[in-house]
């Protein structure tokens, strides 16, 4: 029987996937999931403005989305205060980090990033033969002195950082992020992904310098917007680099029902608002919820918190445990940050469910001399995940 002849880089690659999604471990495990709090999607819906939007151009969904984003990239030129030169539109912040890694490395290109940070990135880089260095955080934060040593050391063409942070929702001011970009050689693009920048304070935002050629900004409609199953993103850069990716972009990537929604969405600036404080409420109530179990929670700008539970192995069985009774959380995959169970922020019904769940766990886990069980990981999930949390 013939066979094709794959690439050598893709018969290298291994079958694996950045994220096992919740609809997948659902069929795996034979199980329903009641609360989704492992996605960081959003429990607060979209605007009401959004909705309509939507309703609205189903009437024309047959006919093509328009290539070019125009009304989408003119409204957020304005908002940035940037040229619709200096802007991209994809189909998800993931899209657009496919985007930027094609326009920028090549086999053996040198990459830097975090090690256990956003691993979708690393995903793309290894599907286009990049050589991932990675740098440990330092206190569940991104070490950006670190990341800026290794870039110089290694030659790297591009950094990847994620602010605030995914997975462990710390982040770096706008002062920090200013000192880290002067220590970045000048032949090495930062990728700054800012998908929960809208949870960030004013003063935390590093400005926005539209033809600074080193700097590439991606933010997101999935998050505060609330848009996930939509897959809408952009990217902001200097006009040559926005260039070079409409070499490259699907043309037709976009959809028109995500257009017209997250037209409208940036138009509904108070449901935003009220996203924004809801999750600020709902991380309070997870601090204290971390405190009394002794499990610390790590302060957060984003729309989830994680939850350190003291061990690796503690937390893996949380996690398992909890998907038994339908509760879907997540673990990252690197130590250290394995000891952390990153929780979503639901709505207030849904963290009063999670919350109840979790102390009965803790009591069985906190009792003296008690250990956490082996992982039950292959018995809820399937053989092969491990490792793709």
């Amino acid at each position: 029987m013939f066979r094709p002849e794959y690439s050598r880089l893709i018969a290298s690659l291994p079958a694996t996937v950045p994220f096992v999604a919740p609809d997948v471990l659902e069929r795996i495990s034979g199980r329903g999931i009641s609360l989704r709090l492992g996605a960081n999607e959003s429990a607060f819906g979209i605007s009401p403005q959004a909705q309509f939007a939507i309703l609205q151009a189903i009437g024309r969904i047959s006919w093509y989305g328009d290539p070019e984003s125009f009304r989408l990239r003119e409204k957020l030129a304005h908002m940035h205060r940037v040229a619709m030169g200096n802007l991209v539109i994809g189909s998800g912040i993931d899209d657009l980090l496919g985007l930027v890694v094609r326009a920028f490395v090549e086999q053996g290109t040198s990459v830097v990033t975090s090690l256990g940070s956003y691993p979708t990135f690393s995903y793309h880089v290894a599907g286009y033969g990049g050589a991932l260095h990675f740098v440990p955080y330092r206190d569940y934060r991104n070490d950006l002195s670190g990341l800026a040593v290794a870039a110089i050391e290694t030659g790297a063409r591009l950094i990847y950082l994620a602010n605030p942070d995914n997975p462990t929702g710390s982040w770096h001011g706008a002062g920090c992020l200013d000192t880290f970009l002067h220590e970045v050689p000048n032949n090495c693009v930062v990728l700054l992904d800012e998908a929960y920048g809208e949870f960030l304070l004013p003063e935390d935002v590093l400005p926005i310098i539209p033809e600074d050629p080193r700097v590439i900004r991606l933010r997101t409609f999935s998050k505060a917007h609330g848009m996930a199953g939509a897959r809408i993103g952009y990217g902001i850069a200097a006009a040559e680099a926005i260039t070079a990716f409409s070499k490259v972009r699907v043309q037709f990537g976009v959809n028109s029902l995500a257009q017209a929604g997250a037209l409208a969405s940036l138009d509904d600036s108070r449901f935003i608002a009220s996203v924004i404080t809801a999750v600020a409420e709902g991380r309070d109530e997870y601090y204290v919820l971390g405190q009394k179990l002794g499990m610390p929670a790590l302060r957060s700008a984003t729309n989830f918190v994680a939850l350190d539970t003291g061990s690796a192995s503690k937390a893996q069985y949380i996690k398992d445990s909890l998907l038994q009774r339908g509760v879907f959380v997540r673990v990252p995959g690197t130590a250290p940050l394995d000891q952390l169970i990153r929780v979503t922020v639901g709505t207030p019904g849904e963290r009063t469910a999670f919350a109840e769940a979790l102390r009965d766990l803790a009591e069985y886990l906190c009792l003296p001399g008690s250990e956490a069980p082996n992982s039950i990981e292959s018995d809820s999930h399937g053989p092969g995940l491990r490792g793709s949390s």
